[in-house]
């Protein structure tokens, strides 16, 4: 088989990638290591920027989108049971928008097959050739035989236990890493949120998180030990433990139902430098990893994305290079903000082991955040989402 762009990974950055590069006549194929239906089922976040918005609309896939998605002109952070609102309609001009990654990646599958672009699932034993040369492949398995692909440029969005990264020779890689003492336990359930925005819990048993992905659906998170087994946490237990967390109001509003999905996540900090070796290019989680305090994995990958796809149509609709060149020290350059601003939130809102030092620390910053407008516009600035 041959292609222009071989695409390994069909999550959010993958398909989205594939979807722009075929709207302008770049032909491109995605591999995807498992099925259609196992991609569909991971739950993920869905705080949106609008930048990724209009992503997302470039790729023509943005009308349920629009129809269905939640904009939310501000955000509010409870500390000692009292809620503080950050408005970022007021301080930035900008909203998100709530819409649930896996809708998206359920929007790019659709708009895809639309397109009749096609994509291998449940491709395995991927691997990665001659991508330093003009000439890369890419080997695999599926339905039984081994096939390959010749293309000009190979796009790794195939996550952070992907074979992109991994393929690239150890001393040419350079990786950062701070990896958190404590998980997320997430619980989606049917039922209506609690307020009309996310609502970010500090408390002195560990953090919470009240979000929605629509009006008549919520996800909720509890700060857990990573030593902790979803076995251990029955609805009921997670229920009393959020109402612990949570201040009156929200207490009196909470309405509980069985989980539709449960499960604990660990919280890292990753990078690895650089995103480009040769004709490979690394986007989305292949490339980094944030804590989701912040709301920023996707739209970072969307960000790459962004870079990418106009560097790979510079390349063939101009013939030029440089966008491909410069890739990875743009994708980056961005990359490091976003770091910051989740590796700031993640540690400005959970509960650490530690001294008291820390802990006044925490309400220092949290006190000028809450008092000074310049404090809480840097924060909306970069919830919002930073400019490109």
């Amino acid at each position: 088989m041959r292609t222009q762009v071989a695409i390994i990974g069909a999550g959010p950055a993958g398909l989205l990638l594939g979807q722009i590069l075929h709207r302008n006549g770049i032909d491109n194929v995605i591999l995807e290591r498992h099925t259609a239906e196992h991609v569909l089922s991971r739950i993920r976040a869905g705080v949106i920027e609008q930048v990724t918005v209009d992503l997302i609309d470039e790729a023509g896939v943005g009308a349920r989108m629009h129809r269905e998605g939640l904009v939310h002109d501000g955000t509010q952070i409870c500390v000692e049971d009292m809620r503080h609102r950050i408005d970022f309609k007021e301080l930035t001009g900008k909203a998100v928008l709530v819409y649930g990654q896996t809708e998206i990646t359920k929007d790019l599958m659709d708009g895809r097959a639309a397109a009749g672009t096609p994509t291998v699932y449940a491709a395995y034993d991927v691997s990665l050739h001659d991508f330093h040369s003009d000439k890369p492949r890419v080997r695999y398995r599926a339905n039984g035989k081994t096939d390959e692909i010749s293309c000009d440029f190979i796009a790794g969005c195939d996550g952070f236990h992907g074979v992109s990264r991994k393929s690239v020779p150890p001393g040419a890689i350079k990786t950062y890493e701070r990896v958190y003492p404590f998980g997320w336990l997430g619980l989606l359930c049917d039922t209506p949120p609690v307020s009309e925005e996310l609502i970010y819990v500090r408390h002195q048993l560990g953090f919470a998180l009240c979000s929605m992905r629509s009006p008549t659906r919520s996800r909720y998170y509890l700060q857990c030990s990573l030593a902790d087994d979803v076995e251990a946490w029955p609805d009921e237990r997670f229920w009393d433990e959020l109402r612990l967390r949570l201040d009156g109001e929200a207490r009196d509003r909470l309405v509980t139902g069985p989980s539709i999905e449960k499960s604990i996540a660990p919280l890292r900090s990753f990078v690895a430098e650089p995103m480009r070796f040769g004709r490979l290019y690394l986007a989305g989680d292949a490339g980094h990893i944030v804590p989701p305090t912040g709301a920023k994995g996707l739209n970072l990958a969307a960000s790459d994305v962004r870079y990418l796809s106009q560097a790979l149509i510079e390349h063939y609709k101009d013939k030029s290079s440089a966008g491909l060149v410069h890739y990875s020290d743009r994708a980056l350059a961005r990359v490091w903000k976003a770091e910051r601003f989740s590796w700031w939130m993640t540690m400005l809102l959970h509960s650490f082991p530690g001294s008291d030092f820390d802990h006044k620390m925490q309400l220092a910053e949290l006190d000028s955040l809450f008092k000074s407008r310049a404090a809480a516009t840097a924060f909306a600035e970069n919830y919002v989402g930073l400019p490109y």
